[in-house]
Parts: structure tokens; C-alpha cells; sequence
């Protein structure tokens, strides 16, 4: 359907990734005060996948193939395990939300590097970009946040790098139809997150907060099910590179919540670091605007 049939859709979804998005890593530092780090990203990705799977299959949807299965649940592991699961363990060790966002927008200069493993060639702009995008990682991990968390610093390129990676690999797999992607996608990742929790003994010495659970829930209808669909909707509807400008939107609006609502302090090399990333993202997605206008 063409987008400019639904503008409130559009313009619904497009603050769906920008505005939920980038709160989600609020709602994972206040959410790790009560749940172990693990055992809440399973509990988060289980849920919303069952919920997802439930309602498409009263809607006539038909399940995944085994192919489809084997398919979705390498993307889950690389995307919501290692990817979400791997935020969620960072800020567990005291990586501060806004940070976490801001080295999660990372990932277009992952997934160009990638690229060039099945062919995809980059342009002199992108060059450029990626080697702007390695300058405000090494300036972000020059900063007193991740100084003081190197174990975090560490998990949360991983994750970036994963989300990078199987987001590449989706695209040479085949794969369900509409959400029943992202529905298997949840279950699987969330198994594995659940099953990780259990092999690393974790344990809920004490029944969440009030803030915890709130944390929990807001994770699994605002920020799996109504994101993550939202961000479907514009990978069908609006170019790639309208659907992916989450990238250099989420930071900001991280830090922000960060600052305003947990206190967080954000020092001047990641302010500096900020500004090289959006830019060398912005380098990075200017092509792709260019070739779609």
C-alpha cells in the first residue's frame, strides 16, 4: 500500500521507532534494578513472541516452515540475544542508558563492513563514514562511562555488531511473512536469553518493583510488539533509508530521558563521540537518499 494512503500510519510508526525506541534503554536501567539482566530480556522477548504468534494465528496466519524456523531463530539468537540481550547486560554493569543507544548507532557502519562479505561495494562517502563512525567509537571509549566498564563497553559493540550482522544475513534468508518474522524471531531469542539466565545462575533473590514490572511490561507491548512492528511497516512502506534513520534519532533521545529521568552524567568525550557517530551515520545514509529521491 502506498504510504501516502495512511499519513497518520506513517507518522505514527516513524514516532513508534524514534520516541519508543529510544526510551527503551530507560526502561532496561530502571528494569535491571529488579530483574536479573538476562532473565528480564528472555522474559521480555518470550512474552511479546507469544503474544505475537497467538494473535497472527487466530488472524489465519499460517506458521513458518521448518526452514523459516531454522531461519528466524539464527536471526533471534544475533539480533535479540546477543544484540537486546547484550544492551541489557551492559547496563546491568553500569553502562549508562544514552551511552548504550548512542553505541548501538553503530550499526550501519557494522553492516557495511559486513556487506563486503557477500559482494557490496561502498562508495568513497561511505568509506568515509565508517572511518568517521571508528573515530567516535574509539572517542566513546575514551569517555569515563565505558572507562569504568570495559566488560560493558565490550558487550555493547558485540550486541551492535550481531544486530548488524544478522540484519545483512536477513536479507539472503528465507523468511515468514509480514510479523510472524518478528514473532518467531521473539520466541526463539527469548529461549535462548531464558535458557542463558538459567546456565549463568541467575537468580530473583527478591519480587520486582512496582517500577520493575513497569519496566518489564512497557519492554514487552511498547518497545517488542508495537516497535517492532512499526518498524516492519516502514521497511515495506517508506525507503530503507527513511526506515533505518532510528539509527541517529534513539541517541539522543536516550541521553536525554537518561539525563532528565535516572540522573545519568554524560561527560564531553561521549558528547564528542555523539556528535562524530551521527555524523558518519548521516554520511552513510546520505547515498541511499540520494538513489531512492
Amino acid at each position: 500500500m502506498p504510504a501516502r494512503r495512511f499519513p497518520l500510519l506513517l507518522i505514527g510508526a516513524f514516532l513508534a521507532l524514534y520516541l519508543i525506541w529510544g526510551s527503551t534503554y530507560l526502561a532496561i536501567r530502571i528494569g535491571v534494578e529488579s530483574w536479573p539482566p538476562l532473565l528480564m530480556a528472555g522474559l521480555r522477548f518470550l512474552l511479546a513472541g507469544t503474544l505475537m504468534f497467538v494473535w497472527l494465528r487466530r488472524r489465519g496466519v499460517p506458521p513458518p516452515s521448518w526452514l523459516q524456523w531454522r531461519n528466524t531463530g539464527l536471526l533471534g539468537v544475533l539480533l535479540l540475544a546477543c544484540g537486546n540481550g547484550g544492551v541489557t547486560v551492559a547496563e546491568h554493569q553500569g553502562v549508562a542508558s544514552g551511552v548504550a543507544a548512542l553505541a548501538i548507532a553503530t550499526v550501519p557502519l557494522f553492516a557495511l563492513l559486513f556487506g563486503l562479505f557477500w559482494g557490496e561495494r561502498n562508495t568513497r562517502l561511505e568509506w568515509c563514514g565508517i572511518l568517521l563512525g571508528l573515530l567516535g567509537i574509539v572517542l566513546l571509549n575514551a569517555g569515563t562511562n565505558l572507562q569504568s566498564s570495559p566488560q560493558g563497553a565490550l558487550l555493547v559493540l558485540f550486541a551492535a555488531a550481531s544486530w548488524a550482522f544478522g540484519s545483512m544475513w536477513s536479507k539472503r534468508l528465507e523468511l515468514p511473512a509480514g510479523a510472524m518474522t518478528s514473532a518467531a524471531q521473539m520466541l526463539v531469542g527469548g529461549s535462548v536469553l531464558l535458557l542463558a539466565s538459567l546456565l549463568s545462575g541467575e537468580r530473583l533473590h527478591s519480587l520486582p518493583t512496582l517500577a520493575g514490572w513497569a519496566a518489564l511490561g512497557y519492554l514487552v507491548v511498547f518497545g517488542s510488539i508495537i516497535a517492532f512492528s512499526a518498524y516492519l511497516y516502514l521497511l515495506k512502506t517508506v525507503r530503507p533509508a527513511a526506515a533505518t534513520s532510528y539509527a541517529y534519532v534513539n541517541p539522543p533521545v536516550a541521553v536525554l530521558l537518561g539525563i532528565t529521568f535516572a540522573g545519568e552524567q554524560i561527560g564531553h568525550e561521549e558528547w564528542l563521540a555523539m556528535t562524530v557517530i551521527l555524523l558518519a551515520v548521516l554520511l552513510i545514509t546520505l547515498p541511499q537518499w540520494r538513489k531512492q529521491v
